[in-house]
């Protein structure tokens, strides 16, 4: 089991790495023609999705390489389990939100988007509920959840106006129904639903996660 979940680690890390390529690939091919290239990968890497899915990369083979030596440590489940949430509320609301709009990084790369908003936070999250070695987490870690997602909220409402561009529409004031309430709407949903699937995720771990390893 620990040898059959490194390879699935290692191989999923692989896969969303080669996502991530060819989706910048195509992103900087098609924004050739109308920005620098320097403005399409600020862009590109200010999506949530992207920066979770880099995240899932470094998580999933650090987790690989602890497996090998026993299990996780503490910062190694405190980094899945924040991981772990990214990506369920990544899947989450494309899948509900965002499924079908045309996006502002360019063309999207069919098989790409799909392992980037589907496959990937499947992978992370039965990771998470089923992978050997795991370590039991605190509530507490749940703050660690959340930080993320805040700074880069900050930092996307703060570039915004600045860049004149938003990763997501819902995110742009001058595209939502009723300007700022209306984003402010949106920031407070998403992280009650990072919290709550943190918080999810968390109760799972304690119940079935040994107290010491």
């Amino acid at each position: 089991m620990r040898t059959t979940t490194v390879v699935v680690r290692i191989a999923g890390a692989a896969l969303i790495a080669a996502a991530i390529i060819a989706q910048l690939a195509r992103s900087i091919e098609v924004g050739a023609a109308r920005e620098p290239v320097g403005t399409t990968l600020a862009n590109f890497f200010s999506f949530f999705t992207i920066q979770a899915n880099l995240l899932s990369i470094v998580s999933l083979v650090l987790a690989a390489i602890w497996l090998l030596r026993g299990g996780d440590s503490a910062r190694i489940a405190v980094l899945r389990l924040c991981v772990a949430t990214y990506m369920a509320t990544t899947g989450v609301v494309y899948n509900l939100l965002l499924r079908g709009i045309e996006l502002p990084q360019g063309q999207t790369v069919p098989w790409s988007n799909e392992v980037l908003h589907v496959v990937a936070p499947l992978l992370l999250v039965l990771d998470w509920l089923l992978a050997p070695g795991r370590r039991r987490v605190g509530w507490k870690a749940i703050g660690a959840v959340v930080a993320f997602p805040i700074v880069w909220a900050v930092y996307t409402l703060i570039r915004g106006p600045i860049a004149g561009w938003y990763p997501y529409p819902f995110l742009d004031p001058s595209l939502a129904p009723t300007g700022y309430a209306s984003v402010a709407f949106y920031v407070v949903l998403i992280a009650v639903i990072i919290g709550g699937v943190g918080a999810l995720l968390v109760l799972e771990n304690r119940k079935r996660a040994p107290v010491a390893q």
